[in-house]
Formats: C-alpha cells, sequence, structure tokens
C-alpha cells in the first residue's frame, strides 16, 4: 500500500508541473482536451459564470472565454467532440500536449521554429501586428516608430515571441529592456504605477487592455516598416498538437470552414466581451 500511495504522489507531482498545479483526471473518450492560460485578454481568460458562451474550466475555479475559446467550440462541434478547457502555464503548454496530456494547445500561440521542433501546428487562425501599450498622456503616447522609443523602459511577457522581438531588436533603437513579466495584467499594473514605460502586445490584446483599464492608450505600429521586424511565423497564430497527432488533418479541415469574415467577428466580440471580463 505505501508503495502505491508513492506511486500516485508521483504521478500527481509528475502531472503538476505540466498542469495548473492539480493532479489531473484521465482524459474521457468523447472528449477533447486544449489547454490555454485563461488570461491572455481578448484570446483567452478567466471569468467567474458561464455567461456569453463561457466554458467552465476543467482544473480550475471559473469559465474560459475569449477568442481562443470560440475557435475551439467549433473546432469540436466539427469533430463531433465535447470540449475540455484546462487551465496551464503558459511555460508548460508544450509539455502538455507532447506528454499526452493536452490534445490540441489553443492559446495565442506563434508556430515558431523552435517551437517547431517540439510540436506540430494548424494552419494559422489570426495574424496581428505587434504594438507597445503606454500611458494616454505618457512621454511615449505619441510616439510612431520603434525608434520614438528609446530610452523608455518596455518589457514583453516571457516566453513569447514579442519577447524575443524585444530583446534582439529593442537594445538598437536605445530602448531599456526590463525584465519580462509573467502575465499580462502584471504588466498592465507595473505601466499604470509607472514602473515601466510601456510592453509589447499583439494589437487585439491591447485594444482590449486599454479598453479595460482607463489611462492607458497603445501606439499602433506596422511590423516591418515602423514596427518590429517579424516574420509570418511569428504574427500568425496557430493551434499545437502533439507531433504526427491524428488531429492535424480534422482540425485543419475545420479551420477551413471558418471564413476570414466571420473569425473577424468573432474577434470584434471577444474584445468587446473582454471590457468587462473578470481575471
Amino acid at each position: 500500500m505505501k508503495k502505491l500511495l508513492a506511486l500516485i504522489l508521483s504521478v500527481c507531482v509528475l502531472l503538476s508541473g505540466f498542469a495548473f498545479g492539480a493532479c489531473a483526471p484521465a482524459k474521457e473518450e468523447g472528449s477533447v482536451y486544449v489547454g490555454l492560460e485563461c488570461g491572455y485578454i481578448p484570446f483567452n481568460w478567466t471569468q467567474t459564470s458561464a455567461s456569453d458562451g463561457a466554458v467552465k474550466i476543467s482544473n480550475a475555479d471559473g469559465y474560459a472565454n475569449g477568442y481562443d475559446v470560440m475557435i475551439a467550440k467549433k473546432i469540436a462541434d466539427k469533430l463531433g467532440k465535447k470540449l475540455v478547457i484546462v487551465k496551464y502555464d503558459w511555460d508548460a503548454l508544450i509539455s502538455g500536449v507532447t506528454t499526452g496530456a493536452l490534445d490540441f494547445i489553443i492559446a495565442g500561440m506563434s508556430p515558431t521554429e523552435e517551437r517547431k521542433e517540439s510540436i506540430d501546428f494548424s494552419q494559422a487562425y489570426y495574424e496581428s501586428q505587434l504594438v507597445i501599450v503606454v500611458k494616454e498622456n505618457g512621454p511615449y503616447a505619441g510616439a510612431t516608430t520603434l525608434a520614438d522609443f528609446a530610452g523608455a523602459k518596455i518589457t514583453a511577457q516571457q516566453g513569447t515571441f514579442h519577447l524575443d522581438a524585444l530583446q534582439a531588436q529593442g537594445p538598437a533603437k536605445g530602448i531599456n529592456v526590463q525584465t519580462a513579466m509573467s502575465t499580462f495584467p502584471e504588466m498592465t499594473a507595473a505601466l499604470s504605477v509607472g514602473t515601466i514605460d510601456g510592453y509589447v502586445a499583439e494589437e487585439p490584446g491591447a485594444i482590449a487592455d486599454c479598453a479595460a483599464t482607463s489611462g492607458l492608450t497603445y501606439v499602433h505600429l506596422i511590423n516591418n516598416v515602423t514596427g518590429f521586424t517579424a516574420t509570418p511565423e511569428d504574427t500568425t497564430i496557430a493551434i499545437g498538437f502533439k507531433k504526427n497527432s491524428k488531429y492535424s488533418d480534422p482540425v485543419n479541415e475545420a479551420l477551413s470552414g471558418i471564413s476570414e469574415a466571420e473569425r473577424a467577428q468573432m474577434m470584434e466580440t471577444a474584445i468587446a466581451l473582454s471590457v468587462n471580463a473578470v481575471d
């Protein structure tokens, strides 16, 4: 019995390193398990009720909503599966897929070459610009190019291509690159109190952050023109699977059935809903 208990405890500890922090239940037949942060507005967030089509988070309190959840629901419906949302820390998502705890990652993730070494990706389901969120009445609100941020203290979320771009290109523009932060709410709070002068975000997230937090705005930069140099693999967002996953073709087929107009409307809806979202 002691050996059995020790084995169970070891499995739980191992899984907690991948998941949100609890021993994950066995996967159910007929379900697809989708991992996301539940904290990356407007792509995904946590709210307290099932309103506006939110889905109960399987391993934490609250309900998940946002553009990623809307995409996940459409894919699950197309596959004829029940959607199970699993809350993961950003840095644990890829491990969740490679170990089989998750079927997909739908979390605003870019299909970078580094990530492709570990997992496969679907076709893109969104593409956006990199921008910088600043104080509305701050010294950088009038910036129009990346060079205008010389001397500014700018950060980005750890583990993202936003941070990679900032660290690689910021110093040459005179930007004072700050230590990466874990979440967007953390960066929003730091900007509001003046610890930083701005942070890098994708435009939909910036719109949502500025709508939800008074006193913030964002500088609209254009990739490869006035802003960061970025490749399509950086600015597109795709769904991550385990290598050679059986879901690859069915998911791409499901995505092909969602028109550009429908995707744009879904993002507009997600941004509007996120203004009143509760993290």
